[in-house]
């Protein structure tokens, strides 16, 4: 899996759990659904640490909360 992958997996696991959906998660997190979209949908590769830090605002958890899963263990080497 890559970091992309395990991004994606991460904030539809966050979803799941507190019975959000992706336009719920954009609106208490300020971010536009169209980017939230591109992101769960794998057309954007890299969403920015500063995306990543609102979804996590309107999730009340920190960066560090969203990082601690067993998805971000053993990722793909990026650079090849």
């Amino acid at each position: 899996m890559n970091i992309s992958q395990a991004v994606i997996k991460r904030i539809e696991e966050l979803c799941m759990e507190r019975n959000l959906t992706i336009n719920a998660l954009s609106n208490i997190s300020g971010v536009t659904q169209s980017t939230v979209n591109d992101i769960v949908k794998g057309t954007t590769y890299n969403a920015g640490i500063a995306t990543i830090k609102k979804l996590c605002d309107g999730l009340g958890i920190s960066i560090r909360d969203f990082f601690d899963s067993d998805l971000f263990t053993n990722l793909e080497q990026e650079v090849k």
